[in-house]
């Protein structure tokens, strides 16, 4: 049988490489709190990391306590699900799965 994915309006954002704040509070449903220059230290820190290795994203499938790691790349987008888990898209897939939404 075929089966076709039901019309679903998701939240998604394509991590650029320039927009790891925005990215980051979307995934953590909160700005990032850079008061503190310890804190802002560390963000630049974390920036470096991220920008070399890719943004850690844990999921609500298949891991030891049914959630699981992916990683996003730059380029790629980062869509929250429908039961609010997140998980990376790569840039090709997305834009054939999705429309911007009016």
């Amino acid at each position: 049988m075929k089966y076709r994915k039901k019309p679903v309006i998701i939240d998604a954002i394509q991590w650029t490489g320039n927009n790891t704040f925005q990215v980051r509070s979307f995934l953590d449903g909160q700005e990032p709190n850079l008061k503190s220059a310890t804190a802002s230290d560390h963000w630049e820190k974390y920036c470096d990391y991220v920008m070399l290795h890719g943004i850690t994203i844990m999921t609500l499938e298949d891991g030891k306590d049914g959630r699981a790691k992916h990683v996003a790349s730059v380029g790629d987008w980062i869509i929250k699900g429908v039961a609010g888990e997140f998980y990376p898209c790569k840039p090709d897939i997305f834009e054939k799965t999705y429309e911007i939404a009016e």
